[in-house]
């Protein structure tokens, strides 16, 4: 059963969008990542419910990206075997997968719905224990091969 897991938005500007989520909203910040340019925020259920990525007026590193909704994820499982299992299942589908990553805390695919919206299919991995170990925000995303 799939689950919402976080949001993932491109933002102006990182500190006033973060003020908001944090005062008006009432999410935590977690952590900064990206050389800062990236503020990691939860409720308290998962490692993230929301990222913020600040690309400002299309200058930096994230120039060209446009202000909003980046990707959305959807935790579908507790292990790497899930995850497998829906690969196995998109390859069957002839279902064309974006990439994949492994991101310490979590494993994922990404595709784009019939729309065009990035999705971000996900399992946490359970031998991680993101409650009390935020390492995982300074890990660099690493290729998955599954």
């Amino acid at each position: 059963m799939a689950e919402l897991g976080h949001v993932v938005f491109y933002v102006r500007e990182l500190k006033r969008s973060v003020e908001f989520y944090s005062e008006i909203v009432g999410l935590t910040v977690k952590g900064s990542i990206f050389n800062d340019q990236a503020v990691i925020l939860s409720g308290g259920q998962t490692h993230h419910e929301l990222l913020l990525i600040q690309v400002g007026d299309a200058e930096g590193p994230m120039s060209g990206r446009r202000i909003g909704l980046y990707h959305v994820g959807w935790k579908i499982g507790d292990g790497i075997e899930v995850l497998q299992q829906k690969y196995q299942q998109l390859q069957d589908m002839n279902y064309p997968v974006d990439g994949m990553s492994d991101h310490m805390v979590s494993q994922s695919l990404y595709l784009r719905d019939p729309d065009g919206n990035e999705i971000e299919l996900y399992v946490d991995n359970p031998n991680y224990d993101w409650r009390n170990d935020p390492s995982w925000m300074e890990a660099p995303v690493k290729p998955l091969n599954l």
